[in-house]
């Protein structure tokens, strides 16, 4: 599809705005709704209900209605599977549907949406569905006339919280390992973002997963979200956003029923620039880094530390490179940097570049909710723009002198989500990767992420992992059934 068939296709879009609990369309008893805004045009995409605790209430009643009486939790893990796949064929039958969904609510752009957010969603539920009839449970060695089997279970009803800046493709990494696990969910998605979550819930249906097992809960965090976290019969919550809301769902657990908590949170992520990397491609690879979804990324590498003697020679390479993002109108297919979430946060990023004390070779303009990728250099450490998630396309630049300076400063942060090390040496790369206290280290590439590979950080990124095999850890118990049998 070229630009015009985009835009007349995003004029045709008519998307769901009710909760979807229980296999039906809710309004909010309240009668409140809120306004999903499209930040790359100003205009108002939706009216959407905006659930509370009643409706919180209503979903979390009906998953564990559906998690007890065993219509998925108890069905054979072969139809589990069928199933799910089977709703990953509905996500690539209504690609178009779900990208636009993305594209209007948060203005990523469409190639992105269309090209990767929507395949790599479908390509999870299909990953976890192929994953689950080969988990297998374990026999114990136990005495004679004993035997003890440890099985894997589910664990009931699971609240997700997902955020804004990867819509479709951040519920897909909690959905599908919860649900091929056999747990009944309540989704709470961003308030910015709720079409395609909406959407997916119908698809859900469609694909034969049983009404009541999954719920979408469109609403605020401060009702919604705590509602979701305060609530006595949820029995493990996920969550990915910002350190201090993963900090509240903490408390919410331990002021309600300890629910597991499990939380992926923020980054600000280094990329270690050795004198003997190869300088062309790690200046294409840095700026793509921190200016793709124009910076809205937790684990984006957004702390330059390049070795002193190739400083000037690597920055001139950089800007060089970030010229060519951008900002464009998110429905054009050759569009790679659209706006921000909203004209506050490109406010807000913007005024932290000009209130810097460094020296910004570009960037820092802004046209609403667009804003143009800034790289600053001549920081300290402790100054706002190296030391604090802007979530935003700003690179922080310093430099170094020595391989054990480079990883002082690489982990001189409360965050440890994800980092990137550019170095020919293989013995350095193993060194500083091993020192570098990130949940995920890139070598000569940024950002690495596979369905097969976990992801998460340690310190204030949170803990748990999404991805791979290890999420279902995340989503089951282990159970032993131990028979004495002489």
């Amino acid at each position: 599809m070229n630009h015009g068939d985009w835009v007349r296709a995003a004029a045709r879009l008519r998307p769901r705005t009710a909760a979807f609990v229980d296999g039906d369309w809710v309004e909010a008893k309240s009668g409140k709704t809120f306004t999903d805004t499209n930040p790359a045009t100003g205009q108002v995409v939706a009216e959407v209900v905006a659930c509370e605790a009643d409706e919180i209430d209503l979903a979390v009643s009906a998953a564990r209605r559906a998690f007890e009486d065993g219509r998925w939790s108890r069905l054979a893990v072969a139809e589990r599977k069928r199933r799910l796949l089977a709703l990953a064929g509905l996500i690539r039958d209504n690609a178009d549907e779900l990208a636009l969904c993305d594209t209007a609510d948060v203005g990523r752009p469409i190639a992105d949406t269309s090209g990767m957010d929507v395949p790599a969603t479908a390509d999870c539920f299909a990953w976890y569905a192929e994953a689950i009839d080969k988990l297998y449970d374990e026999v114990a060695p136990t005495p004679p006339g004993n035997f003890a089997v440890i099985r894997r279970v589910p664990l009931g009803v699971v609240g997700a919280v997902v955020p804004w800046n990867f819509p479709l493709d951040i519920a897909g990494w909690k959905l599908a390992p919860a649900l091929a696990a056999g747990n009944s969910v309540v989704l709470k998605p961003a308030e910015q973002s709720p079409l395609s979550a909406l959407r997916l819930a119908e698809l859900a249906v469609e694909a034969g997963i049983p009404d009541g097992v999954l719920n979408v809960v469109p609403g605020l965090g401060e009702t919604a979200g705590q509602a979701l976290g305060r609530h006595p019969d949820v029995d493990v919550l996920a969550f990915t956003g910002s350190t201090p809301v993963g900090g509240l769902f903490l408390r919410y657990a331990g002021e309600s029923n300890l629910k597991q908590v499990w939380l992926e949170c923020g980054g600000k992520s280094p990329v270690v620039v050795f004198d003997d990397a190869d300088l062309d491609a790690a200046a294409g690879l840095v700026a793509f880094g921190f200016c793709a979804n124009s910076g809205q990324v937790c684990s984006a590498t957004t702390r330059l530390l390049v070795q002193r003697s190739i400083a000037a020679d690597f920055l001139d390479r950089l800007v060089a490179e970030v010229r060519k993002w951008v900002p464009g109108d998110p429905l054009d297919p050759a569009t790679k940097l659209g706006p921000m979430v909203d004209e506050a946060a490109a406010i807000r990023v913007q005024r932290a570049v000009t209130e810097s004390t460094g020296t910004v070779h570009i960037g820092g303009s802004r046209r609403g909710a667009f804003l143009d990728p800034a790289v600053v250099s001549g920081l300290r450490p402790e100054d706002p723009l190296v030391a604090e998630e802007l979530f935003g396309p700003v690179l922080a630049a310093l430099t170094f002198d020595s391989e054990a300076e480079a990883i002082r400063l690489a982990n001189d942060t409360p965050f440890g989500l994800a980092a990137s090390v550019w170095t020919r040496d293989l013995a350095r790369a193993h060194r500083v990767s091993g020192e570098i206290h990130a949940g995920t280290v890139s070598v000569n590439t940024v950002d690495a992420l596979s369905t097969a590979t976990p992801f998460g950080g340690f310190k204030q990124s949170g803990f748990g992992r999404d991805l791979s095999v290890h999420s279902f850890d995340k989503y089951t118990g282990l159970k032993t059934v131990w028979t004495a049998y002489a």
